[in-house]
């Protein structure tokens, strides 16, 4: 976004936004949240620039547990719990899973019990290779998408976690056991990337969305975000619908 495109975006003048970025001119709190707002720069960087301007961070940081977020809580668990049969899980921001619904079972069956051990990095957990990479069919195709995805993120944040995140999943072999992998589904190339996964039930194709609360005013809640499955294919559906009720017999 030019300099021109920000001012007409945050209805300011260009000029006084050229003497803000140079420091001729102190610009208000409603100013610098007013701008960071439309550069949708995320809450807790959004307190670094107040703090830098010499004013109190105004966005608070709970855990999840903390009573003030049972409603964002409650809304997660249903959003889960309807997911099913498919599966849905929360990552926070560098990726550690902080809840996940019934069907997420099976994706992560046979991975190295020290992966599932709290706290659980699904993108450690997904390219490990005692993880799920020996599982998935077309690892080369996946693994290349979820660092992308953690890329573009260490691009934006700097931040240090996931830089250290980056370096040790680059590490792992991006080809499994060195079997042959599966080439990009015919029908879906060029739209989305699908996660095949061989499972002791049988293959699944999955598809994956990303969901995150649109208004947060609490930086845990602003960073937080929901994975969710969808079958990629009517077989995908027969089968994770299968695994659903066979769960549910097993707890009657």
């Amino acid at each position: 976004m030019t300099q021109l495109d920000l001012a007409l975006e945050a209805e300011v003048s260009t000029r006084h936004l050229s003497f803000v970025e140079s420091g001729r001119a102190r610009p208000s709190r409603e100013m610098v949240l007013h701008l960071a707002e439309r550069l949708e720069v995320p809450l807790r960087e959004r307190n670094l620039l107040l703090v830098s301007a010499g004013f109190a961070p105004v966005f608070q940081e709970r855990t999840l547990q903390d009573p003030a977020l049972d409603p964002a809580r409650g809304a997660i668990d249903r959003i889960l719990k309807g997911h099913e049969p498919y599966p849905c899980l929360a990552v926070d921001r560098h990726w550690t899973m902080v809840a996940a619904n019934a069907a997420v079972t099976a994706l992560v069956a046979g991975a190295e019990p020290s992966l599932l051990q709290p706290p659980v990095n699904v993108l450690r957990l997904s390219l490990h290779p005692k993880g799920l990479s020996r599982r998935i069919a077309n690892l080369p195709e996946w693994r290349a998408h979820l660092l992308d995805r953690l890329r573009r993120q260490v691009e934006l944040s700097a931040d240090p976690v996931l830089m250290q995140l980056l370096d040790e999943l680059k590490t792992y072999p991006g080809d499994g056991t060195g079997r042959r992998t599966a080439a990009p589904r015919a029908d879906l190339a060029g739209v989305v990337v699908p996660l095949q996964l061989d499972t002791g039930a049988g293959p699944l194709s999955l598809l994956s969305t990303t969901t995150v609360f649109g208004t947060p005013l609490d930086i845990t809640l602003s960073e937080l975000a929901l994975e969710c499955f969808y079958p990629a294919d009517a077989a995908t559906a027969r089968l994770l619908h299968g695994l659903a009720e066979r769960r549910d017999r097993c707890q009657d």
